[in-house]
């Protein structure tokens, strides 16, 4: 299983960065997502974390900091 990283920006959680984990979640199995500092929600990472894996249907492997390792 391959992982792909794709970094979340300025621009934050949109429906296509969202449509994009999903696709390489489909054909890899698992996503890196690092969340860059001008993140604007960066405090609330825990909240965003649990959000993204409920909306996407998968389970959180890791989260080392600002990184985080979701896989199906």
């Amino acid at each position: 299983m391959q992982t792909v990283k794709i970094n979340v920006g300025k621009n934050g959680i949109t429906e296509s960065l969202i449509s994009e984990i999903n696709l390489q979640l489909e054909k890899r199995g698992a996503v890196k997502i690092k969340m860059l500092k001008n993140f604007g929600k960066r405090k609330e990472k825990d909240l965003v974390v649990k959000e993204l894996a409920e909306r996407l249907g998968c389970r959180i492997r890791d989260v080392r900091g600002f990184v985080i390792t979701l896989e199906r």
